[in-house]
């Protein structure tokens, strides 16, 4: 058996345990489906970046629980939560969650109009002056319209088993 010796250079190129360039994505989990959110916007490595809008859109049950899991770095950075209307036009409300958690949870039902749209907004950054990331997601919850498509979830529901 011949071996070949991989230089370590090789490895270091191949990214192995290295940070993504760029804004990474929110993860939106509600009920059996889980949506990758981007962002809207993002500052990186001091220069603003804007993105063409790709809000998804989410259909929810009453009474279901939604899950926003951001980066790391933007739970150390710091970040709230942004309720807006269905156009996100009107802001409804802000929710700031504490200082290092990547981890928040609203229920559906908290939210008093049916169609909403959730913003996570990143705190801030010096080099940005004011600018800062933000990943929008719009919920559907029966009986409401964003006038829009559902967005299919990155996972499938669970199927029943058949019997």
């Amino acid at each position: 058996m011949r071996r070949v010796a991989i230089p370590a250079v090789v490895l270091l190129l191949a990214g192995c345990g290295s940070e993504p360039s760029g804004p990474q994505d929110v993860v939106v989990e509600a009920g059996p489906q889980q949506v990758q959110v981007p962002p809207s916007q993002s500052c990186v490595d001091g220069e603003r970046q804007q993105f063409t809008p790709v809000s998804p859109i989410v259909e929810v049950s009453p009474d279901t629980t939604i899950r926003l899991t951001v980066p790391d770095s933007v739970a150390e950075n710091g970040w709230d939560v942004q309720v807006y209307d269905d156009q996100i036009q009107e802001r409804l409300g802000i929710v700031e969650v504490e200082a290092g958690e990547a981890v928040f949870e609203v229920n559906s039902s908290d939210v008093v109009p049916p169609a909403f749209y959730l913003v996570v907004v990143e705190n801030a950054v010096e080099e940005c002056e004011g600018f800062s990331g933000a990943w929008p997601v719009g919920f559907l919850r029966a009986g409401g319209d964003l006038g829009g498509t559902p967005t299919e979830p990155t996972t499938p529901a669970p199927q029943a088993p058949q019997g």
